[in-house]
């Protein structure tokens, strides 16, 4: 079969590859975050639709996933099992988001749900454009240290582990999108918060859920929440926390 054959890689050639691909929808922003790849850690980015996937996935060493609207069944599964083959799967924004509630592999594979239904009751809601502010939750990992200095100190709570409010580096990002209440139906690594203050009610929101990885079989799946526009990607500090996405070797 064609995906069973062709995504069998070894995971140290992976590894030593500098080439990623990226498969997208909406392509300035991408056209963006390849330009930064090349300039900062001189990797090529090969960029193509999901209807485009090339067969032979052995020399990527990270597949990048930036899809918008319909997830296509064959792009799924093929995302799926590049990650549980041994390969790095880097989701972005909208990767995640509820135009993926109708895959059937999607959610269950990522172990992660978008509930319907009353927001202030835990439903899954979208807004844009917003400021949000990203705060750094894992001081040790390298996805939110290496070649990092944030520009702000944002006084934020863990969703997750709770406390008293105090001050965690992070960087504010203007005129991007917001998702809230992402559900978690598995264990992962959380890399950062996000905050997010509604302009018309005031209140403010906090939840671990703008960064995270985590393992699938004998690859892993990266995924960072903020990426609305190529703005997000032109901002140098979440440029590099994605560039760091790519070039992480988790262990």
């Amino acid at each position: 079969m064609r995906l069973g054959f062709l995504l069998l890689f070894c995971s140290s050639l992976l590894a030593s590859s500098n080439n990623v691909l990226i498969v997208a929808d909406e392509f300035p922003a991408m056209e963006v975050l390849a330009t930064r790849l090349k300039a900062s850690e001189g990797i090529d980015s090969t960029l193509v639709k999901q209807t485009a996937i090339p067969q032979d996935l052995s020399k990527f060493s990270a597949l990048i996933v930036y899809i918008h609207l319909k997830m296509e069944e064959p792009a799924e599964k093929t995302f799926i099992q590049y990650a549980e083959s041994g390969g790095k799967l880097v989701l972005l924004h909208h990767s995640i988001s509820s135009g993926k509630r109708p895959n059937k592999y999607w959610f269950p594979f990522l172990k992660i749900d978008l509930p319907e239904g009353d927001f202030e009751k835990g439903g899954y809601r979208w807004i844009q454009p917003v400021t949000i502010e990203l705060v750094n939750l894992a001081p040790k990992e390298y996805i939110t240290t290496h070649k990092l200095t944030y520009p702000s100190e944002i006084t934020y709570v863990s969703s997750e582990a709770g406390g008293d409010a105090k001050p965690y580096p992070g960087v504010k990002l203007e005129g991007s999108e917001v998702y809230l209440n992402h559900v978690f139906l598995g264990p992962r690594t959380i890399l950062l918060g996000l905050k997010y203050t509604d302009a018309k009610t005031g209140k403010t929101y906090m939840q671990d859920r703008a960064g995270w990885y985590m393992p699938a079989k004998k690859g892993w799946v990266i995924y960072l929440m903020a990426g609305h526009s190529a703005r997000d990607f032109e901002n140098p500090t979440y440029g590099q926390i994605v560039t760091n996405a790519v070039t992480f070797l988790p262990q």
